[in-house]
């Protein structure tokens, strides 16, 4: 699970499981679609993003070994 901050609205912080996320783009807004099709649109780059998505998979792996 990552944390991050909807992009203008009353919500700011949530958190989404970064299992289901499909793309991530910034167009220039960073859109994120998850496999269900939902998208999510957040203050965060892309690259921090998936900063923060490798950061949750290292997290994983640390706790297998």
């Amino acid at each position: 699970m990552i944390k991050l901050t909807k992009l203008k609205s009353q919500e700011h912080e949530f958190v989404l499981n970064a299992e289901l996320i499909e793309t991530i783009e910034e167009t220039p807004d960073t859109v994120i679609t998850l496999i269900n099709s939902k998208k999510f649109i957040v203050e965060e780059s892309m690259n921090e993003v998936v900063r923060r998505v490798m950061e949750y998979r290292r997290g994983l792996n640390r706790n297998f070994r």
